[in-house]
């Protein structure tokens, strides 16, 4: 038996111009996310250069529109390319929050990609001491 998940689905209510962005990002960012964690990481600190320091709303402004546009981004499996797509699109208006990736420190234990800005993790719901990191793109 599933469980009915809800996805935040509704790419009319972006505008226009941010809708194609983050449509853009998200298909680079699922195209990035069938690399090797290396080249990802060598791409992402490549592409944050001369980008400062993206604000919480900025992040979560970013989170939201990648998940109104991309139905793939908010399931289960897609934490990778929702990352990639949030700060895909944070470097496209010249921010750059830190992508992280990791494990769950308490069980189960899974693997997880994120995003934080100003310490705090983005969109997440759960404690800053949630996940361990194994690296991160600041």
């Amino acid at each position: 038996m599933s469980t009915p998940e809800v996805i935040p689905y509704h790419p009319r209510s972006i505008p226009l111009a941010r809708r194609c962005a983050a449509r853009l990002a998200v298909g680079c960012a699922h195209l990035l996310a069938t690399q090797p964690p290396a080249r990802i990481r060598a791409v992402l600190c490549r592409l944050r250069r001369g980008a400062r320091p993206a604000t919480l709303a900025e992040a979560s402004t970013a989170r939201r529109t990648v998940l109104a546009v991309s139905l793939a981004a908010g399931g289960h499996k897609g934490c990778l390319p929702r990352s990639l797509a949030t700060v895909l699109l944070c470097r496209w208006y010249g921010q750059w929050p830190t992508w992280c990736v990791g494990v769950r420190s308490r069980p189960p234990f899974a693997a997880h990609a994120w995003v934080e800005a100003e310490g705090v993790l983005v969109g997440e719901g759960a404690p800053a001491d949630y996940f361990q990191r194994f690296f991160t793109v600041e």
